[in-house]
Order: structure tokens, then C-alpha cells, then sequence
């Protein structure tokens, strides 16, 4: 218990470090507490925000865009990703096509998908959806192409059909490097959704932000970046339990 105590010490330090120099330092004088206002002023406008319900309703919009669209991304980029991995047909074919839209930026197609899709939700979730879909899609590629080619003979040996062989061996040993892919899209979906909102969006977290900057409401500003790390940090830890989860049959180092 006293090593758990001090391991969760060390990793708040640098944290309450942060929120000690954001504290003072406006109070000091040392920034202009008018743009860079102390954290307990940011604290209770949050606490503000969430009283009334604008925090509530905000960030209910903007977790069901990007986790519907991560969602959706996972759904399309895992199978696709083992496809073009394991059949060098399929890679060959598509190859020059990923590469092309890989190095594209999402952000930059907003206007295409805002003209094609219009301005509403469909818009919104589809930029997150072609934002996640590529660290997820190439680290699924990646990992079944790096599978130990030891192992896959050893089980084409046996015998093993493609889809056994996918169950017992490219699978387990591609879960590392594809929730790597999957963890990265996590952040993406956040990033991506909020500069998306900020565009075009009457509800949402980067509806928010922008909107209380346009305003000059700088605490609510903040709140609303504090809240978006908070998410992302949240949902970065879920997706690294269900990683463990899935990886329980590897040996520690």
C-alpha cells in the first residue's frame, strides 16, 4: 500500500505543481490574470457551467459525435486493416490509394465534407470517422504484417483454417500494435470533433470554448478546455484497461 501511496504521489506531483503555478501566477501579477485567470476562478465558473446545465448538455453533444464516429472508425479499420495485412493482392490494390488520403488532413477536408454532407451532425461525425479510421487502419496493418512468422507456420501445420489461424495467433498477437492505433484515434475524435465545432456547431465543447472566447468569458473558456483533457485522459485509461484486459495471455517482461 505505502509503494501504491507513493506511486500516485509522484504522479500528482507534477500535476498539483501546474495547478499551484496557474493559481499564483495571475495573482501575482507575473500574467494577465484578465486572459490567464487563477484555477479557482476557472473551478467555480466550471462549477457554474455544470449547475446550470450548459456543461451537461454541451459535452453530451460533442461525446456523441466523436464516440459515435471512433465507434464507427473501429468498426471499419480493424477488419479492413487485417484484410489488406494479410492478403498482398488487396494491399497492392489499395496501396497508393491510402497513401494518398493517409496524408491528407482531416481538417483540411472540412469544407468538402461540410458542402457535401451540409452543416449538421452527419458532416461532424463523418470528419471524425476519416480521422480516426487511419491510425487505426495502418497500425492493423502493421501488426499483422510483423506477426511472428515462426508461429503462423507453426500453425499452418496444424492445419489450422485462415480464420482459426486469425483466432489463435495474427489476433492475439496484433492487439498491442492495434490499440496503440485505437488509443491515438481516441485523442484524434476529440481533436478533430472540437475544431470541427467550432466552425459550424450551436452545441458541442468547441461550440463552447469558441463561443465564451467570442464573448470574452475566459473562465468558461477554460472550463471548457479543462473539461475536453479530462475526457481524453478518461477515455485514454479505458481504452489502455481494455487493452490489458485483452492481453492477458502475454508473458510480463
Amino acid at each position: 500500500m505505502a509503494r501504491g501511496l507513493k506511486a500516485v504521489g509522484l504522479r500528482s506531483a507534477a500535476l498539483l505543481a501546474l495547478l499551484a503555478v496557474w493559481e499564483t501566477a495571475p495573482r501575482l501579477g507575473l500574467v494577465d490574470a484578465t486572459f490567464l485567470p487563477p484555477v479557482s476562478v476557472v473551478g467555480q465558473a466550471w462549477w457554474e457551467l455544470l449547475g446550470n446545465g450548459q456543461l451537461a448538455q454541451h459535452t453530451s453533444a460533442s461525446l456523441t459525435r466523436s464516440f459515435g464516429g471512433f465507434a464507427i472508425a473501429v468498426a471499419v479499420a480493424v477488419p479492413l486493416g487485417l484484410l489488406i495485412g494479410w492478403y498482398r493482392p488487396v494491399a497492392a490494390l489499395l496501396g497508393p490509394l491510402l497513401e494518398v488520403f493517409r496524408n491528407t488532413a482531416a481538417l483540411a477536408l472540412l469544407p468538402v465534407f461540410v458542402l457535401l454532407l451540409g452543416i449538421g451532425e452527419t458532416s461532424k461525425v463523418s470528419i471524425v470517422v476519416y480521422a480516426c479510421l487511419w491510425p487505426i487502419l495502418l497500425n492493423t496493418i502493421s501488426a499483422v504484417g510483423n506477426a511472428d512468422p515462426t508461429l503462423v507456420r507453426l500453425a499452418r501445420s496444424m492445419d489450422l483454417s485462415t480464420p482459426r489461424l486469425f483466432q489463435k495467433v495474427i489476433l492475439p498477437a496484433s492487439v498491442p500494435a492495434i490499440f496503440t492505433g485505437i488509443r491515438l484515434a481516441g485523442a484524434v475524435s476529440i481533436l478533430v470533433l472540437v475544431a470541427a465545432e467550432m466552425i459550424g456547431a450551436k452545441a458541442g465543447l468547441g461550440y463552447l470554448i469558441n463561443a465564451s472566447q467570442f464573448n470574452f468569458a475566459i473562465p468558461q473558456m477554460y472550463a471548457g478546455i479543462i473539461t475536453i483533457s479530462a475526457i481524453g485522459v478518461a477515455f485514454n485509461q479505458l481504452l489502455v484497461t481494455i487493452e490489458r484486459r485483452l492481453s492477458l495471455w502475454r508473458v510480463p517482461a
